[in-house]
């Protein structure tokens, strides 16, 4: 047998489509006397030879988009016509596009293992903090109010985050990518809502702290309305504009690409404004806070220490969870990605835990009333009936006779 390497003509296939490729191989085909006709298989072109020849495909020809693979696929030209391909197209051919390196699969499961610890621990402890700030009356003020905001913010985003994971990533075998389904566009919409509150309560947070240094003897509570209105209004309505603007201009997949640069920046632009302005409440409050020390200082007076609690938390807060954002914000969407991955969801995931750690749990106040709820506890666990209702006369008692309470209330802002 003669092998013909010569018969066979180079079609460009990078700038046709398959189905012109095809239509190219038909246009070559008219009637022959003796031997093979050209032949089109659904995949590759068989062009015509003669009786006895073998003919091959390169697979870097016919799946130049799917494999660099540099084998060869053939076919004899018999009496009969032509013969079975051999070796098949899937034997011959590696495709190293239709699934990732086993090396970066089990990274990408680590890191998925990683950021789900991290979002589970913030939601357990973000939860606890809430229902201790809401089950004792003593907490019940602005400041807390704000901060029980904000740790429902990322309550949000942990449940966002675990939500878009089951909807996008529940079959293993489908391909996201392709995925456009309403429930998939919901998830990822319920999750840019839950980083836009999420950013936007960080800013009310310096807001607050700025008007509590700034306008000492004024009430917070007339604010609270407003704050709520920056915190939870301002993200509805970007949101709504997002999910508007992508339903109408660019409704593909599940609306979790960035391609389109104008769109992204409806959500984008408000996250990076809000952290801009947290950067000049953070310089701002830095010089009002030297000036306090300062006064306190010169007058000997040394009333400012509920101020410098609540000063380090939110000092603290701001630069960790915003200047990352900043720093990407202005690069393309493609720079930096790996770095993207680590911060957003490996150490982003663990921020809600950072938020109740300081401002509830190392707040020496919350410390307090928790040390003093568990000796009550214990207490009344260990005494019997008839000295319980006794030392509940006593404590009337006391009350009555004007004694000061053995515990002082908390100061509320």
């Amino acid at each position: 047998m003669i092998e013909n390497n010569g018969a066979k003509q180079h079609f460009d296939v990078k700038s046709s489509s398959a189905a012109h490729y095809a239509d190219k191989c038909l246009l070559m085909t008219f009637t022959v006397k003796e031997g093979c006709k050209t032949e089109w298989d659904d995949i590759g072109c068989w062009l015509r030879a003669e009786v006895g020849q073998v003919v091959n495909v390169s697979c870097s020809e016919v799946f130049q988009h799917f494999s660099s693979n540099q084998g060869h696929v053939y076919r004899n030209c018999t009496v009969d016509g032509w013969s079975e391909m051999y070796p098949p197209y899937q034997e011959a051919c590696a495709f190293s596009d239709d699934s990732e390196p086993e090396s970066e699969t089990s990274y990408l499961y680590t890191f998925r293992q990683v950021y789900t610890v991290g979002y589970a621990t913030s939601l357990i402890s973000l939860i606890t903090a809430i229902v201790v700030f809401t089950a004792f009356r003593k907490f019940h003020c602005t400041r807390n109010y704000i901060h029980i905001n904000l740790f429902s913010s990322f309550v949000l985003r942990a449940s966002a985050v675990f939500i878009k994971d089951t909807v996008l990533f529940a079959d293993e075998t489908l391909d996201h990518c392709s995925m456009s389904t309403t429930a998939c566009k919901s998830a990822v919409a319920f999750f840019q809502f839950s980083i836009l509150a999420n950013y936007f309560w960080l800013l009310v947070e310096g807001m607050y702290l700025q008007t509590l240094l700034a306008l000492t003897f004024v009430s917070q509570r007339k604010y609270f309305w407003w704050y709520i209105l920056i915190g939870w209004g301002l993200p509805s309505t970007v949101l709504i504009l997002w999910v508007l603007t992508r339903f109408f201009y660019d409704d593909r997949s599940c609306w979790d690409d960035t391609d389109n640069i104008a769109i992204w920046w409806i959500i984008k632009g408000p996250i990076t404004a809000s952290l801009l302005v947290n950067i000049v409440i953070f310089i701002n409050v830095i010089r009002i806070l030297v000036q306090k020390l300062k006064s306190s200082a010169m007058s000997g007076n040394n009333d400012t220490g509920h101020f410098m609690r609540l000063a380090k938390s939110t000092l603290f807060l701001i630069p960790l969870f915003g200047m990352h954002y900043t720093v990407f914000a202005f690069l393309p969407e493609n720079t930096g990605v790996a770095a993207r991955l680590y911060i957003e969801l490996g150490l982003g995931s663990f921020q809600g835990f950072v938020v109740a750690l300081l401002y509830c749990f190392m707040n020496g106040e919350v410390q307090t009333e928790l040390r003093r709820w568990l000796w009550k506890c214990h207490n009344q666990n260990h005494l019997t009936p008839a000295k319980r209702s006794i030392t509940q006369i006593s404590i009337r008692t006391r009350g009555r006779l004007g004694q000061p309470p053995s515990t002082g209330d908390i100061s509320s802002v």
